[in-house]
């Protein structure tokens, strides 16, 4: 039982989160006429401010991205007990992996929230506070779709739409750890089997 081997890729992941960061912003210029074509107009680096949630969705109160900062650091220490729980049980490698990827990339986002509108001075005009009210640096930007869908389309069509997430190392590490326990589920969260069930597959 290694605890801090799988929070060290947790540390990892923060501080290459963070470089990732702190590189875009100063040394990137926001916005379009920065982008940086990687593959084509597929993937690019493209410095935005993300002053919510995920795809930018926002609460809608002066305090409401200090109140989710702050629900975020209780998110990062909940889920810190949590990975240190699964070590101490011994569970699934995998799950631990998962769960560590997980806490880095809230610890990453974490950091902006709280720090970067001090730091980079990226708080929003009329935050209430620089602090708990930083918005979180986004980069890498998958340009997929945009355009209007056919009007034969039923409910959807004959409109707008554009498929095109913009998204950090953080955001990454969390959605990949997501993604891994959703087609891992039945593996790493299936209750046990019955002790009768089990010692007739043994018996097989």
């Amino acid at each position: 039982m290694n605890i801090w081997k799988y929070f060290g890729l947790s540390l990892a992941i923060i501080i290459t989160d963070q470089i990732i960061k702190i590189c875009t912003h100063l040394y990137m210029i926001p916005g379009y006429n920065g982008e940086i074509q990687l593959v084509g107009d597929l993937f690019k680096l493209h410095y935005t401010l993300n002053p919510g949630m995920a795809m930018g969705i926002e609460l809608g109160t002066q305090y409401g991205k200090s109140f989710l900062t702050i629900f975020r650091i209780f998110a990062m220490f909940a889920i810190s007990y949590y990975l240190y729980t699964l070590i101490k049980k011994q569970s699934p490698k995998g799950l631990i992996i998962c769960i560590a990827m997980i806490l880095g990339g809230a610890v990453g986002n974490v950091i902006d929230s709280t720090f970067y509108g001090i730091w980079f001075s990226n708080a929003p005009f009329d935050a209430p506070s620089p602090w708990f009210n930083g918005q979180v640096i986004d980069m890498f930007y998958l340009d997929i779709w945009e355009g209007y869908l056919p009007d034969a389309i039923p409910l959807i069509g004959n409109k707008y739409y554009s498929l095109w997430p913009i998204f950090n190392f953080a955001d990454a590490s969390i959605f990949l750890a997501v993604i891994f326990l959703i087609i891992k589920q039945k593996k790493y969260f299936v209750e046990n089997e019955p002790e009768k069930t089990i010692l007739e597959n043994e018996k097989v």
